[in-house]
């Protein structure tokens, strides 16, 4: 199963960003976010981002401009910021669709840095916030079937009671052969003791040991 989207962007209007901009600055900040749109349209990503710091000086609380703001820091592979700028996205808006965004682009970059665990806590907090989002569930799988690949599995009951008989029967095969091999040693030295013993009486009878004294 492959990613559906990497970073998803928002294009909000100046009516649909209203409710997020201060009343008397919403049409300036709304222009300012569509020359960074455009930018980013382009790949001029750090241009991208100057304009959407630039809106975030007009209007602070503009969850738009800190949104994609951090997807063109994405885009210019710093994720570490991006991410950041996520959290504080998330924390500072009410709008579930928008949090369920935010942890979704989360997800997709522990994603492409192999942080399983942590881009399926992100795509769980996306499907919290929006439970149809069929992107986080998918890629929530795909982390999920990656990390269960890279997660060895529990030897089963039967392989465990296996590797203990096999490992009795080692035990027991190493003792046999100690109770062998001392066998073997000690026949040798019987057979080596009696060799001598026999020596012994040649040379004994060789040197006419049995004579009689004289007195």
């Amino acid at each position: 199963m492959k990613t559906i989207f990497l970073i998803t962007l928002i294009f909000f209007t100046c009516s649909q960003t209203h409710a997020q901009t201060t009343p008397n600055k919403p049409e300036k900040t709304d222009k300012i976010i569509q020359k960074g749109n455009d930018l980013y349209k382009q790949e001029q990503y750090d241009k991208a981002e100057t304009a959407y710091k630039e809106a975030l000086e007009q209007d602070k609380a503009n969850t738009t401009a800190k949104f994609n703001e951090a997807n063109a820091l994405y885009r210019q592979t710093k994720q570490g910021e991006a991410i950041k700028g996520f959290d504080e996205l998330v924390m500072n808006t009410t709008d579930a669709t928008l949090k369920a965004k935010g942890y979704y682009n989360k997800g997709v970059i522990f994603s492409g840095q192999k942080r399983l665990e942590e881009s399926i806590e992100a795509y769980k907090n996306a499907l919290r916030q929006n439970p149809n989002d069929k992107e986080s569930r998918e890629n929530l799988q795909k982390a999920l079937l990656e990390l269960k690949k890279k997660t060895p599995p529990p030897p089963k009951k039967d392989d465990k009671r296996k590797q203990q008989q096999k490992q009795q029967k080692k035990q027991q095969q190493q003792s046999q052969m100690n109770e062998k091999e001392a066998e073997q040693r000690l026949k040798l030295l019987e057979q080596k003791e009696k060799e001598l013993q026999q020596r012994l009486q040649k040379e004994k009878a060789k040197s006419g040991g049995g004579g009689q004294k004289d007195w």
